[in-house]
């Protein structure tokens, strides 16, 4: 398919690259109706019949079934519908290279919480209690909860048609001689890093609402970020055709990654309406999104850097082990991303990573905001810092030394275009005082700085195509009104104000004049889903393609009616206008009636698909990116001697966004992303019982009582500085801005915390036992020394 590429980097009408709406500070198109409830969730939809579904799951961490019997369920009054596995026997995963997961166990569960069977009732309590009633018979079979021994042994496996045993995928690429570049340096530092398991913890559960109308199409609501892939792969599952489906994802209570999955009760919810002819709603309690997991992958990982004396990295190496509980999800991506998005901001020539992702019988490990690449990040960071300090060199000046520049290839192949980096490290240290607190503060208080990129979207597609990655519709109405037609999911991050305000800048718009809608299979084109960060680029650039063809439409009818050339007629603030006298201009809404006299019913498609990126190699493509965002973060920490405790009072986040289509949502994204990089540092952990037993397996804490998250008593003050370096890629030169911001968090923190009290913290969470145990290890150290 031909690329293409557009003019993004000023604004369609004004002079000297002023924008109308683009930069403006306004708040999200939606937030009246989220504040004052007006908005409809999934669990809202409440349809004539409809009646509530539930998943038996498995007790078992590792078991084969035997045999299942509902009959004494189905004969409850009350249940309209069972469904177990044998229903939907078709194998499914959101990679299609994986396909490992199926709705229900067929033949088998793979943790506790597993789906075994589902029912349909008059209400949840009937439903509840024909769960009961189902009669499973279990062959429990030897649960692996350590990655490493899963690694060693794979009898049974935990897939038995898995042909390199319980290994999920291994990645091993080198780039240079690193062994050689290694035995070279001036410095090495080499150390063990622990990353722990966490969950996304939305305000929303997990929730889907199926029906089947008369002509046999089955439309579903659910609380998905990826409405197109559930689309397919329901029709795959239920052996429906595609074009008799319809996926709707109504209002969103958060998702970071934790919604872009395929899910077994969205089938099961599916199915089970199929079977008793009347809508189905299916809602997961809190604990069981806790069971349902696909959160962030614990990661043990072994790191290697070495610099010359002059501080140049001359070399990064690391080895990874990850646990990927027990399916694959985007498990194959998260191999590779656990390696390949660690090359900038500071730049090393030679580069090795070797990642293996194991099965163990746990819940299934997926996306979390950045994901795949905070873990190493955590891990460089900190190697950065000890480098730094061996040769005693201020930590900003090292990263400043190591900046890879603009417009290069990295030595993995990747492309990186704009790179605010620099101004971003200079953002940090002039708000935060670096220069007059880095070891200068009183005892137990410290400043820790951090660095990170990441992508904008990626060129890496989840099934092959040639089709575009984003398409957009725009409809103009005689009123004035633009519909913009968008298949995007807004999961909270705001993309339908940022679809808005392109299309309001492209066609002169107020943002009231402008209505957005989204995620609905029947009207809206294809958009891929809210993943690595690709909304804004991708389906922003979709959107400037359709008002541009739009805006020339208005352009010509105008300046017919005015005498003038096109090109001189300007749209903003609701008016079309002769650019050289004011004073002559028109309102949208005739502009619009003229340009629909002149061209007939206006509407316009818009598309974008990512330029050629990535390394000629295999995997190569993966991580790479149409372009790439950058932070800094600096930390604040004090640490309490006597118990271990951390308090982190401030971070300063400096993130190169490229143009900030809208700063208030950039802040509360840069806000947000922080918030949940320094929870996981010292609070969350999602984990399960590893002891051999009737609890192997168990999850410890699958409630918000005891997964511990940040209230506003916990959480930093949070300083976001936006940064513009305006990228050539992105729609008037904006990238990403969602999940970027969260890596340096993390190190930011682990590197003040040896500025306050000397000691360095390589496994999360840095609860204050761990901190304890560290500062006497550090005194026992240095009583030995003296």
């Amino acid at each position: 398919m031909e690329r293409k590429s557009i003019n993004r980097t000023h604004g369609p009408d004004a002079p000297h690259g002023e924008f109308h709406r683009v930069g403006k500070r306004a708040r999200k198109v939606d937030s009246m109706a989220v504040a004052t409830g007006q908005a409809v969730y999934t669990d809202d939809i409440a349809l004539p019949g409809m009646l509530h579904g539930k998943i038996l799951r498995s007790p078992h961490a590792h078991a084969r079934i035997r045999s299942i019997d509902t009959s004494r369920a189905e004969a409850l009054p009350g249940v309209h519908a069972v469904v177990v596995g044998t229903e939907m026997p078709e194998r499914y995963g959101v990679i299609p290279w994986t396909p490992d997961e199926t709705a229900l166990a067929v033949d088998k569960v793979r943790f506790i919480g597993d789906e075994v069977a589902a029912v349909a009732a008059v209400d949840e309590d009937t439903a509840n209690a024909a769960l009961r009633l189902i009669d499973v018979d279990y062959e429990v079979l030897h649960a692996y909860l350590d990655p490493h021994e899963s690694l060693e042994k794979h009898d049974p496996a935990i897939h038995e048609d898995n042909k390199k045993g319980n290994v999920s995928k291994h990645v091993l690429l080198e780039f240079g001689e690193v062994d050689a570049a290694l035995e070279a340096s001036e410095v090495v530092v080499e150390d063990d890093y622990v990353f722990h398991g966490t969950a996304h913890a939305p305000i929303e559960p997990h929730c889907a609402v199926a029906r089947w109308s008369g002509d046999g199409v089955l439309t579903l609501w659910s609380s998905t970020q990826i409405p197109h892939y559930v689309h397919r792969l329901l029709a795959k599952v239920l052996e429906v055709p595609a074009h008799r489906v319809r996926i709707v994802q109504p209002y969103l209570g958060g998702a970071f990654g934790g919604k872009s999955d395929p899910f077994g009760h969205e089938f099961c919810a599916a199915l089970l309406a199929r079977k008793a002819g009347r809508p189905v709603k299916l809602l997961l309690t809190r604990e069981e999104t806790f069971y349902t997991h696909r959160g962030r992958h614990p990661m043990e990982m072994r790191f290697r850097s070495g610099c010359d004396a002059d501080g140049k990295i001359t070399a990064v190496d690391s080895r990874i082990l990850i646990d990927g509980g027990s399916y694959s999800s985007f498990g194959l991506v998260t191999t590779y991303y656990s390696g390949q998005l660690l090359c900038g901001p500071s730049h090393f020539p030679t580069y090795r990573f070797d990642s293996t992702r194991v099965f163990t019988n746990k819940p299934p490990c997926g996306p979390k905001r950045g994901h795949g690449s905070v873990q190493p990040r955590f891990a460089l960071e900190i190697q950065l810092d000890r480098m730094a300090t061996q040769l005693g060199i201020d930590p900003i000046d090292f990263r400043r030394r190591n900046w890879q520049g603009e417009n290069v290839t990295t030595v993995n192949g990747q492309t990186v275009t704009s790179n605010g980096f620099l101004q971003c490290l200079d953002a940090v240290e002039r708000a935060s005082g670096w220069k007059d607190k880095r070891g200068k503060l009183p005892p137990y208080r410290g400043i820790g700085i951090a660095g990170s990129m990441y992508i904008s979207g990626t060129n890496y597609c989840v099934y092959p195509n040639d089709m575009p990655q984003a398409g957009i519709l725009v409809k103009l109405d005689r009123s004035g009104l633009a519909t913009v037609f968008t298949g995007t999911s807004d999961i909270g991050q705001g993309c339908t104000s940022v679809m808005a305000t392109l299309v309001a800048e492209e066609l002169g718009l107020r943002l009231d004049q402008v209505r957005v809608v989204a995620a609905d299979s029947d009207l809206c084109p294809v958009d891929l889903g809210a993943y690595s960060s690709r909304i804004t680029l991708m389906a922003g650039n979709a959107a400037v393609d359709a008002g541009r063809k739009l805006r020339k439409q208005v352009q010509d009818a105008v300046g017919e009616k005015l005498g003038i050339p096109a090109g001189q007629v300007m749209l903003a603030d609701g008016y079309a206008f002769d650019r050289e006298d004011g004073d002559r201009r028109l309102t949208t809404q005739e502009a619009f009636q003229l340009a629909e006299a002149k061209f007939e019913t206006l509407s316009a498609s818009g598309s974008y698909n990512t330029p050629e990126r990535g390394g000629d190699y295999r995997g190569g493509t993966i991580g790479a990116s149409p372009a790439y965002s950058f932070t800094a973060h600096v930390a604040e920490v004090e640490v309490d001697p006597e118990t271990g405790e951390i308090h982190v009072p401030k971070l300063w986040i400096a993130h190169d966004c490229g143009r900030a289509i809208s700063p208030v949502q950039v802040e509360g994204q840069i806000e947000g992303s922080t918030y949940m990089g320094v929870a996981e540092v010292a609070l969350e952990h999602h984990e399960v019982y590893g002891d051999v037993g009737a609890e192997a397996g168990l999850h410890k804490r699958p409630s918000l009582l005891e997964y511990t998250i940040p209230t506003t008593l916990d959480t930093p003050e949070l300083e976001a500085l936006i940064v513009e370096s305006i990228d050539p890629e992105g729609p008037y030169g904006a990238k990403e801005a969602g999940e970027g911001p969260l890596h340096g968090s993390l190190p930011a923190v682990a590197n003040a915390l040896y500025d306050a009290c000397g000691i360095w913290m390589t496994k999360l969470p840095f609860t204050p036992g761990r901190v304890l145990a560290a500062l006497r290890e550090k005194r026992t150290a240095e009583a030995g020394v003296s």
